[in-house]
């Protein structure tokens, strides 16, 4: 064997040892790695960032202080021999241990370097300036298999470019300026999660809540061991800096050193630091890194610490602050919230992610501050930037929580109603400025903010969530009125609709409201469907608690509340979800799958468990948070067709080769599984236009699981009727009769929603042939034909009244309709039907089942009339005891149980435009049928052509039944007879 350069002493005679060999090894790879770790994003030399990060020196009084520390000329403090570096720094350590002031180690201190400066300086002595090598306070659990939510964080990643945000006034925290360094921030009455017990300090307490992180890390005062930290770097302090370290806790906050402990703080543009401990011992810090990096030594581990930053106040003066510092606490999400997040099983996400006001209690006082978590999986870096900061983006640089792409951060001393927003660089090496994807408040729209919010709100609605925990609306009555909250009545804020809505629809008779999409959304011109915060409420009308308010007071009234929900697509938006973290994170990466050519947007990736996990968790926040009884999905068909709208070679064939969406397919029925599991009584209803099988069948029969779907169908094909005039009406009778073909092949609701008087379709008044009167009668008529067939009713907003007008979601209802008997009177008919509709089981009660409907007659199309029947469930009969039965000298046997048949309601609608007198109609009971509604009634605004109240079935079998009766059919009107015996 030759002689070796690397180990220097290997002969022939005396071969190098296995360790020796070990060692060369390792610092060849040292060497290749080293040689290796250049940025790829930015890979300008740090040396050659130098004026840049001179240029900031300049602006902060603290550098100007650093620099006066140093030769007069102002040049930094030539490096030292490593040697004798260690030699001060020893000395140092002594006399922080014999309790000398921490402001005679700021003196020793070497003038604060540029970044050039320090890397033209040995490795070694940047190490030592920094402190040695540190501990971090709490150390990550070691790297597990991918995936795992609790592996190590991933390295570093290279150095990108800077952040866009441009420093422009000094950062002075919330805090107000201190007298004394040991004045503690004021208790909060309110309680809040607090750290769990084995993570919580010595002498740290809150209540405990399951599941919860957070809390004072072990290092600020609690007990533990400390694992060693890797070398704090120029290159770590730079990441933190410039904000692309996936760990600033690392480096940040308190760690062991040597003999005693570090503290290291960013505060940039602060002109003096010193950390307070819990004894109000007092330690100055010295800059370490001109971005705003200091370093405090302690003598000991510190306690229950604070921060006194002081900040030049443009007056030759500085105020002090002093302030908690958020990189010695740890982390708010717990081990198996870290875990179902990382695994997409998390179903009360809201609970972990966006931000969260918390309180904790400390020997100090109560610390109040926000936590703030974001999933960026493929992020180089994340801050938080805000009010608190003057939006500069450089004091909160967050920490990667394991390999599950979470982003956290607590900030002591910021409060709800703080706006802010992330900072994030992506995988591509570019830096967005994005609002939170899980924030629950925005600002008011076109700003787009997040906003920090707290729930004081007090729910009232007890008795109203027990009622409809019992669930089967299958078999209740539900008449939906669909409201767009801005154009109602415009200028209404949430809590004059709690008053003036909810009377309203209150005195109309409905049941329930449902709400055009009210998460919010840039565009009011979309109506709500281009949403961007699936967390917030719009504040266009006030804040989630106001919200709150409304739903609390619908549901004190009797009222159902029913939300449109658009897990379908989202818009493109800069600011917004899309290509959050540089990649394709919410949406499909590729754009056959990944946009919807119809609206401009994004598809969200439903095979991506995450994503899944967002809307999922989505649609379980609005009915637990917020307390809504329904969640109607917009746009089914664009989910589950992947040739939706698209020409062949715009899209790409399922694994089988189809053009089913089965990611789609699958996530909604998780989402059906989850709601109806989680939140009993709540229902789901499928905005679903085509023919796909099972939309509303239970999902472990294969079905995807809703509760109802629309029925477009029944919808087109009434509208089409009613739009021609009755002399040609005969030709097309069959549109009228079709929709009990398919009637109970779905749970249905009948919609005569936004979509049908918009864009040039015209009113419902005006898709009626005729004169004035015809039109209005057609529209009374049409109603009570709608509300009397199988299915749940949902009318939209202006059609109680019959408006003239198309909607504009730009302007309010024309109420002055109202003025005019006419349009009155169809407002009154409205609220008789709803009344007659509730107090008439036969309506309701076997409304997904065949027995519930019978044709009398569905041929009559030379008369433009339909006859039909629609019954109750029957009612199961007493059974006698057997005395009772003795009694009865039936020899004392029980006669078995039977039933009593249920109501039944005869149903005329006449289309035409004259009256049918005389007209015989067969029943299937004898006796009297009462007139319990007629359209044509002179107070509706009709002829007056009627029953007298009713009419008498005789034995005179007609239409196949055993009885039947005359009677007079109003013109384009119809009638509701209920049998009395």
């Amino acid at each position: 064997m030759t002689t070796s350069d690397s180990t220097g002493h290997e002969t022939p005679e005396a071969p190098a040892t296995k360790d020796e060999l070990q060692r060369v090894v390792e610092q060849k790879a040292a060497a290749a790695e080293a040689a290796e770790s250049e940025p790829i994003v930015n890979p300008t030399p740090a040396r050659k960032r130098a004026p840049a990060k001179k240029a900031a020196a300049k602006k902060a009084p603290a550098k100007k202080a650093a620099a006066a520390l140093a030769d007069g000329d102002g040049a930094a403090e030539p490096a030292a021999p490593a040697k004798a570096a260690k030699r001060t720094t020893k000395k140092a350590a002594a006399a922080a241990g014999d309790g000398a002031p921490a402001k005679a180690t700021r003196k020793r201190a070497p003038a604060k370097k540029t970044v050039a400066d320090t890397a033209a300086e040995p490795a070694e002595q940047v190490i030592v300036e920094q402190g040695g090598t540190a501990t971090p306070v709490v150390a990550p659990a070691p790297i597990a298999e991918p995936g795992s939510p609790t592996g190590a964080p991933a390295e570093q990643p290279e150095a990108p470019d800077p952040d866009p945000a441009t420093p422009m006034t000094p950062q002075a925290p919330s805090e107000s300026p201190s007298e004394s360094p040991s004045e503690a921030p004021s208790p909060s009455p309110s309680e809040a999660p607090a750290p769990s017990s084995s993570q919580a300090p010595s002498g740290a307490s809150a209540e405990p809540a399951p599941g919860d992180g957070g809390g004072l890390a072990s290092g600020a005062g609690g007990e533990g061991d400390h694992d060693p930290v890797d070398e704090v770097t120029e290159e770590d302090l730079r990441a933190i800096v410039d904000g692309w370290s996936r760990d600033p806790h690392r480096v940040l906050g308190a760690h062991p050193s040597g003999d005693g402990w570090v503290v290291r703080a960013l505060r940039p543009d602060a002109a003096a630091v010193a950390v307070v401990d819990q004894d109000d011992a007092r330690y100055d810090a010295r800059q370490i890194h001109p971005g705003g990096v200091f370093e405090a030594r302690l003598p000991s581990q510190p306690g229950d610490y604070r921060l006194d930053v002081s900040y030049g106040n443009g007056e030759g003066g500085t105020d002090t602050f002093l302030v908690d510092d958020p990189y010695r606490w740890l982390p708010t999400l717990g081990e198996l919230d870290q875990y179902l997040v990382g695994e997409g099983r998390h179903e009360r996400l809201w609970e972990v992610l966006g931000a969260h006001v918390r309180r904790y209690d400390t020997p100090r006082g109560r610390v109040e501050g926000v936590s703030f978590a974001v999933w960026a999986p493929n992020a180089q870096g994340v801050k938080v930037t805000g009010d608190f900061d003057y939006w500069e983006a450089r004091s909160y640089p967050m920490r990667q929580l394991g390999s599950i792409g979470v982003w956290e951060i607590y900030v002591p001393g910021v409060q709800a109603g703080s706006r802010y927003r992330f900072h994030v660089l992506g995988a591509d090496g570019v830096w967005r400025e994005k609002a939170d994807p899980m924030a629950f408040a925005t600002e008011v729209p076109p700003l787009n903010a997040s906003v920090v919010t707290e729930s004081t709100h007090e729910w009232r609605d007890d008795e109203w969530l027990a009622a409809r925990e019992r669930g089967g609306w299958h078999e209740r009555p539900m008449s939906i009125y669909e409201v767009h909250l801005g154009s109602w009545r415009q200028g209404l804020s949430y809590r004059e609709l709690a008053e003036e809505l909810v009377d309203y629809a209150v005195s109309a008779g409905f049941t329930h409201l449902e709400f055009l999409p009210v998460a919010e959304h840039p565009f009011g011109g979309s109506w709500g469907y281009q949403v961007t915060s699936y967390y917030a409420p719009t504040s266009r009308f006030g804040s989630p608690d106001d919200f709150r308010y409304l739903v609390d007071r619908a549901h004190q009234a009797g009222l159902g509340i029913i939300v449109d929900w658009v897990p379908a697509h989202f818009p493109k938006d800069a600011w917004a979800l899309g290509r959050f973290d540089g990649t394709a994170l919410y949406e499909h990466a590729d754009p056959r799958r990944g946009e919807q050519p119809d609206w401009g947007t994004f598809v969200f990736n439903f095979g991506r468990t995450e994503v899944r996990n967002f809307l999922v968790a989505n649609a379980l926040f609005w009915a637990q948070e917020f307390h809504v009884d329904g969640l109607r999905v917009d746009a089914v068909a664009s989910m589950l067709y992947l040739d939706y709208s698209r020409e062949d070679g715009e899209w790409v064939p399922n694994v089988h080769g189809g053009r089913e969406n089965l990611e789609a397919v699958s996530f909604l029925q998780e989402v059906n599984a989850t709601i109806y599991r989680e939140v009993p009584g709540v229902v789901t209803i499928a905005e679903e236009s085509t023919a796909w099988p099972g939309v509303t069948r239970p999902t472990h029969l294969g079905g995807l699981g809703f509760g109802f779907k629309w029925n477009m169908g029944w919808m087109h094909d009434s509208l089409a009727y009613v739009a021609r005039q009755p002399v040609h009406r005969s030709y097309h009778h069959n549109q009228l009769t079709f929709s009990m073909m398919y009637a109970y092949s779905e749970n249905y609701v009948l919609p005569i929603s936004h979509d049908e008087v918009v864009y040039g379709k015209g009113s419902l008044l005006r898709k009626m042939p005729g004169d004035r009167w015809q039109q209005l009668a057609g529209v009374r008529g049409y109603l009570a034909y709608m509300w009397a067939h199988p299915g749940k009713q949902l009318l939209f907003m202006g059609s109680e009244f019959a408006q003239d007008g198309e909607w504009a979601e730009s302007r309010s209802l024309d109420w002055w309709h109202l003025d005019d008997p006419a349009h009155r009177g169809v407002l009154e008919l409205v609220t008789d039907l709803n009344a007659r509709y509730r107090e008439t089981e036969a309506l309701w009660s076997l409304d997904v089942d065949p027995a519930g409907f019978q044709w009398i007659d569905a041929n009559d199309a030379g008369g433009n009339v339909v006859t039909f029947l629609r019954y109750g469930r029957p009612k199961v009969a007493d059974v006698p005891t057997p005395t009772e039965a003795a009694e009865s000298g039936d020899g004392g046997t029980t006669p078995a149980g039977g039933q009593t048949p249920g109501q039944a309601l005869a149903v005329v609608c006449n289309f035409s435009g004259s009256p049918h007198h005389g007209y015989r109609i067969g029943l299937p009971r004898g006796g009297r049928w009462r007139e319990v509604l007629n359209t044509d009634a002179e107070g509706y605004g009709g002829s007056g052509v009627g029953n007298y109240g009713g009419v008498d079935a005789v034995e005179e079998s007609w239409h196949g039944q055993p009885f039947s009766a005359t009677v007079s059919a109003p013109p384009l009107g119809t009638l509701w007879l209920l049998h009395e015996g």
